[in-house]
């Protein structure tokens, strides 16, 4: 009897060759930005004590809805990391590095929420934070890594909205003054928010519903009643971008949806995506994280951005296309299989990328398959070439003549023609 046939499980998917390619060669640049601008590269585990991630609010979805939490064998109660910021300041907690630390990320992280364009139960992020500072050119930082990044990897049709939202210090009378504005139009909120006025004000000016949109389309606004502390930060942070040539909007229902932010909260919008989930990067600053997590009073700022919704982006816009395979020879062994594996060797030892065919396949299935494999010459061992030790270099992509080249001098050959 033949046996289960089993599926990815619903919300999660497969990423394949040639789409995992262009995976690839997004870490990549996001990397490559990283190293150029100071951050170094942070690993943290796929799951941590459940204590960690309810830091981000117990009234925010995450917490309340969406992580997966599970007891292991010695009892402890643990769940899936659902986002990337507070798993980074726990390790930041744990092994007390030097500040500022800046460090980035590529993370898989996990919410049990609908499915969506773009948006999976298992899905991959990149981010990056800086710990120890609450200079707000460390926000302009930030913000110009994002700009830089998607610019680089060729969006163009991308809006940056940011606000501040305040701090211990102010937001509490704005969140006072906020309530007693929403309970006078609580019968005009959406059933979710309604009940929610008291918990969590701020995720009604959030709502994308219209109910909710038009109940506070006059609400107080967080710029208008920020101590001076806040306001010099955020007038600071409009100077750097200004300075930058960053463009940016002010947007006052920007408040993020994690417990966690204080002053600067912003996202990158792509405006080629048709839908109300276009944001492709986001975060913000989170000077009270750390501390709740066990650890000093220590400032952090930072962002997360999904690679699966950046690259549908991309594909709105035609932007980053999927990059060829690193294969630039392709041996055709006619001769038992030894010269092909001799050959790929040496050429990979020397930084050539090459492959081959396998079970002693026909001249023309091996050609063939030395087309699918995107390489720009195939190197060709026949009878004759066997026994005369040479090659036959033969161009696949470009305009040129076949070349009988001695098989010791086949990798130089090969070097000079790439």
């Amino acid at each position: 009897m033949p046996g289960e046939q089993f599926k990815a499980s619903p919300g999660t998917r497969d990423v394949l060759p040639p789409e995992s390619r262009r995976w690839q060669a997004l870490r990549a640049a996001f990397a490559d930005l990283a190293g150029r601008s100071g951050y170094e590269l942070v690993e943290t585990p796929l799951f941590e004590d459940a204590g960690v991630f309810s830091r981000v609010g117990e009234g925010t979805d995450i917490v309340r809805k969406e992580m997966y939490v599970f007891e292991d064998k010695g009892g402890r109660t643990l769940a899936l990391r659902p986002e990337g910021t507070a798993a980074v300041c726990r390790a930041f907690v744990q092994h007390r590095p030097q500040t500022p630390w800046k460090v980035w990320y590529v993370a898989q992280n996990f919410r049990y929420e609908r499915a969506q364009a773009g948006r999976y139960r298992q899905h991959t992020q990149l981010g990056i934070e800086a710990l120890g500072t609450e200079d707000p050119d460390v926000d302009v930082e930030v913000l110009w890594f994002g700009a830089t990044y998607l610019r680089e990897i060729g969006l163009r049709r991308v809006l940056l909205v940011l606000n501040s939202i305040g701090d211990a210090q102010c937001r509490p009378a704005y969140l006072d003054l906020l309530r007693a504005y929403l309970h006078e139009r609580a019968d005009r909120l959406c059933d979710e928010h309604r009940p929610r006025i008291d918990e969590n004000p701020l995720r009604v000016l959030d709502c994308k519903r219209a109910a909710c949109r038009e109940a506070t389309a006059d609400a107080p606004r967080t710029v208008d009643h920020l101590c001076e502390p806040c306001q010099q930060h955020f007038q600071r942070v409009l100077e750097g971008l200004h300075a930058l040539n960053v463009d940016y909007a002010i947007d006052h229902r920007l408040v993020r949806g994690l417990d966690y932010y204080t002053r600067t909260t912003f996202e990158f919008q792509a405006t080629a995506l048709e839908t109300a989930n276009s944001t492709v990067l986001a975060g913000g600053r989170y000077n009270g994280l750390v501390e709740s997590l066990g650890g000093p009073p220590t400032p952090g700022i930072g962002f997360g951005s999904g690679i699966e919704r950046v690259l549908l982006a991309c594909d709105a816009e035609e932007a980053f296309p999927t990059p060829d395979r690193g294969v630039d020879v392709f041996v055709v062994d006619l001769v038992g299989g030894g010269a092909a594996r001799d050959l790929t060797a040496s050429l990979r030892e020397r930084g050539i990328g090459a492959d081959r065919a396998f079970e002693a396949r026909s001249m023309k299935a091996q050609m063939k398959a030395a087309d699918r494999s995107g390489a720009r010459f195939a190197a060709i061992v026949g009878e004759d070439e066997d026994a005369a030790g040479a090659v036959t270099v033969r161009p696949l992509r470009e305009e040129g003549e076949q070349e009988l080249v001695p098989r010791e001098k086949l990798v130089d050959h090969v070097k000079g023609l790439l």
